[in-house]
């Protein structure tokens, strides 16, 4: 009876944690997603006086120009959790690509990496205004190739640090000596070895596209108004912190909470056999 109460404990409790930390993130995706048909009232309508204190028709108070802070809090994270979940599946994608190649042939290793050394020099807010701005038409598609582009440098540093010993180790070696082309070695030999790697990336990442898509959105290169959007609810809303602070502080808490609650997801989803390996990251 004890050996199998400490085996079903040693088994139930690690997916009773990874439930109770996946559960948020899933539940505020859920939420922001669904977010639109949620809302009580039309994001583009005014319902109270600008900056109106929270109550009756208007549970977090109004913005600066009577709209329901709710409704457009309800309505504002979708384009951003897709918008950002798009960044980060296309960040590591490309990272795990050309981290895996440059491992594989250091000539074409050494010019990733100085590329990647250079571009992470370029700070984010000028990498974002140096390509929204330049993007013809700007919108969602710039925010995008900005995000990304500011992504792949230190992600793929990343990758292909952690893919060096395994394209060293021994059955990757026999399999290029076999004859087997690179994107075999790539595909199949060395991305299986980081799943644990690429996982943690993955948490780290999006919550980097989630800061560098809401400060396009802050500085409006990306979503314009009257669109309800948490980043630009947060830049509308500043002059009347002081007469209702929902209107900027419950976009800021969703921001950060949303960042926070998917990084942690993901952690727990890291396979207990690969924490060691992502601990520097």
């Amino acid at each position: 009876m004890t050996a199998v109460t400490a085996f079903g404990q040693s088994v139930r409790l690690p997916r009773r944690a990874t439930v109770l930390r996946t559960a948020p993130a899933l539940l505020l995706v859920a939420l922001a997603v669904a977010g639109p048909r949620l809302a009580p009232h039309a994001v583009d309508t005014p319902v109270t006086a600008p900056y109106a204190a929270p109550g009756g028709a208007a549970p977090l108070g109004g913005d600066q120009l009577g709209r329901d802070v709710l409704s457009r809090l309800l309505a504002g994270g979708r384009e951003l959790v897709v918008t950002s979940l798009l960044v980060t599946f296309l960040v590591v994608a490309v990272a795990a690509l050309l981290g895996a190649i440059a491992a594989l042939r250091p000539a074409i290793g050494r010019i990733v990496e100085r590329s990647a050394d250079v571009l992470m020099l370029l700070p984010a807010v000028l990498g974002i205004l140096l390509i929204t701005l330049s993007w013809p038409g700007g919108g969602r598609f710039a925010v995008v190739a900005a995000a990304v582009a500011m992504g792949v440098p230190y992600a793929v540093r990343v990758v292909a640090g952690a893919a060096a010993p395994v394209a060293a180790s021994g059955y990757v070696e026999a399999a290029a000596v076999g004859g087997e082309r690179l994107w075999h070695l790539v595909v199949r030999e060395v991305l299986p070895n980081l799943r644990a790697t690429l996982l943690a990336l993955f948490g780290l990442r999006f919550v980097a596209a989630v800061y560098v898509v809401a400060t396009a959105g802050f500085l409006q290169v990306g979503p314009q108004p009257p669109a309800a959007d948490w980043a630009l609810m947060i830049r509308e809303n500043g002059g009347g912190i002081l007469l209702n602070p929902w209107a900027v502080l419950a976009p800021g808490i969703a921001v950060g909470v949303l960042a926070m609650s998917v990084n942690l997801a993901v952690s727990a989803l890291v396979p207990e056999s690969g924490r060691k390996a992502v601990t520097a990251l």
